[in-house]
């Protein structure tokens, strides 16, 4: 049961530092998973290292990269002269753009890791289009596409006026 009351704040200074150690785990789960696929591969899968294996790692490479740079920018203190201005965006906030970020980080890790088994597992990247596809229906297509008509508004003097000229072309009749 969660508890009651108000969600206690954090300060500046502990996002900051929240978001200094977001990073170094990410780093940390990055340089780890790429030291075993690579190293695991070199070692005993060098003549099934094709062309698909090879695409694939410079991709897998591309967006840890890519993932990482947006969660250090993301997350930039403002410091001047030792005083913390602002803290960057918070890493841990939940239902942020950092949550989807490390998703699609700890996606790509475990697609790299299980690729060392078969091929097939690279076809878990397609997870990643496919929960972007999902965010953007639910989001933004579906409340466009489903939304109910709403009908114009008309002020009480406007719905007066119409009844009236209504009853004149009534009375002409």
């Amino acid at each position: 049961m969660p508890p009651k009351g108000k969600q206690g704040t954090r300060g500046a200074k502990q996002i900051a530092e929240e978001n200094k150690e977001t990073l170094s785990f990410y780093i940390k789960v990055i340089a780890g998973v790429n030291i075993l696929f690579y190293g695991v591969s070199f070692l005993f899968y060098w003549d099934d290292f094709t062309t698909l294996a090879t695409v694939m790692s410079v991709v897998t490479a591309a967006v840890h990269l890519g993932s990482y740079q947006f969660m250090r920018s993301m997350a930039a203190a403002t410091w001047c002269g030792g005083q913390l201005l602002d803290p960057g965006t918070d890493l841990n906030m939940e239902q942020g753009m950092a949550e989807h970020v490390k998703d699609l980080i700890l996606l790509t890790s475990f697609t790299q890791v299980a690729a060392l088994i078969s091929n097939y597992f690279w076809l878990f990247f397609l997870l990643a289009p496919g929960r972007a596809f999902y965010m953007l229906w639910i989001h933004i297509l579906s409340p466009y596409f489903f939304a109910e008509h709403q009908e114009e508004q008309i002020d009480e003097k406007k719905q007066r006026k119409m009844e009236r000229k209504q009853k004149r072309m009534q009375i002409i009749r």
